[in-house]
């Protein structure tokens, strides 16, 4: 899978005429964890925000386990 930069993820959302809130809905994350995922707020190193990051394809999946 190649990674993806926000911006992208951005217009495939205006493309495929997908709203933000919908895609959160059917992954099970809110709205807001996702746009703080694609506007930087949040950098998606852990926990839930590195779920949003990888689901969006922002970020590769780590294979680490502890």
């Amino acid at each position: 899978m190649k990674v993806k930069t926000p911006e992208q993820v951005r217009q495939e959302f205006l493309a495929s005429g997908t709203p933000v809130s919908a895609w959160a809905a059917a992954n099970n994350f809110t709205p807001q964890e996702v746009y703080k995922v694609l506007n930087g707020q949040s950098k998606g190193n852990f926990g839930k925000s590195h779920r949003i990051a990888v689901a969006l394809g922002l970020k590769k999946e780590s294979k680490v386990t502890v």
